[in-house]
């Protein structure tokens, strides 16, 4: 007998999380999503892994592009976390971008960042795991974490 879906949903609710914008741009095509499926994986090769739901906005475009960056969002960042976790065309306006090595979109102003090469693809159910070997990032030195816990935004009570 299959777990039920909205009890897993509830319990892995209650497992806090950071909160990433993860965007890709190439001949694919231009796009992103949240994510906090995120972890990193391997030092040596320094290795970093999304989980993407196969129907994702953006899912396509980082299969085809063969690249992505992980944004990691600040608490200031709650705007830009919704609008690319809704359906559709990703919207990139009203915030400044950069790009490193990859040509993904960097958030400038994020907590820190990820720009990866699409090293492997491995099956997950309904997700896909994206595994990216980092050829560039940054990290801010200030700053507090957007987080995201049962279900609702959540910040630091002690950043210090």
């Amino acid at each position: 007998m299959a777990f039920d879906s909205k009890l897993q949903r509830k319990i892995m609710g209650r497992f806090a999380t950071g909160v990433t914008v993860v965007t890709t741009d190439g001949a694919g095509g231009k796009g992103g999503l949240t994510a906090n499926a995120v972890t990193s994986l391997s030092l040596e090769p320094a290795l970093v892994l999304v989980a993407a739901d196969k129907r994702a906005g953006s899912y396509a475009e980082i299969k085809a592009n063969g690249c992505y960056a992980i944004n990691i969002l600040s608490l200031d960042h709650e705007e830009i976390s919704r609008r690319f976790s809704t359906p559709g065309p990703k919207d990139f306006s009203g915030f400044k971008w950069k790009t490193a090595v990859t040509g993904a979109p960097i958030l400038e102003d994020a907590l820190g960042y990820v720009d990866c090469r699409l090293h492997e693809i491995l099956p997950g159910g309904d997700h896909d795991i994206f595994i990216g070997e980092i050829v560039a990032g940054e990290a801010r030195e200030d700053g507090q974490p957007l987080l995201y816990f049962s279900g609702k935004y959540r910040k630091l009570l002690d950043a210090s």
